[in-house]
């Protein structure tokens, strides 16, 4: 009886772990998003400056790598070696939530960046179907970027 309850609890222990490690809660998440520039310290102010991230360490210390906190654990990394800008369909984007996409407007105006509506042809946000409110801007090398208020 004492062998049945060990093997048991060791099975169950053994089926919690193996739920747990291949759950929902294991399925992919968000590490890292790289972009490819042509220039890396004009990119990196970019995304320092205007999108406010802040710089990490990165492991290469080449001169060809800046790394940006994204989030609690994803990252951006910013890496040079592009020959030429080359033109970016809007619809390939990566996107930002702010809690004031009224302050961060006024930090584009004052940093003198260009954005608009998916158009681009206004610097009204728009509003999205599920009623969360955007913009678009790119960085230095045609990529774009869109910011929005959503709180989920």
């Amino acid at each position: 009886m004492k062998r049945f309850f060990l093997s048991a609890s060791l099975s169950i222990l053994v089926m919690l772990i193996a739920n747990s490690c291949w759950s929902q809660d294991n399925a992919p998440h968000v590490n890292h998003v790289a972009v490819y520039v042509v220039d890396l310290q004009k990119s990196a102010d970019f995304y320092e400056r205007v999108m406010q991230l802040k710089r990490i360490p990165e492991p290469f210390h080449d001169g060809k790598h800046v790394w940006m906190k994204l989030g609690e654990h994803s990252q951006l990394h910013i890496i040079s070696g592009a020959s030429a800008d080359v033109p970016h369909d809007i619809n390939v984007h990566l996107a930002f939530a702010v809690a004031s996409l009224g302050d961060f407007i006024k930090h584009l105006k004052a940093e003198h960046v260009k954005f608009g509506n998916w158009a681009q042809t206004s610097e009204e946000p728009q509003t999205r179907a599920d009623g969360i409110k955007q913009v678009y801007l790119q960085d230095p090398d045609g990529y774009w970027i869109e910011v929005n208020n959503d709180r989920f």
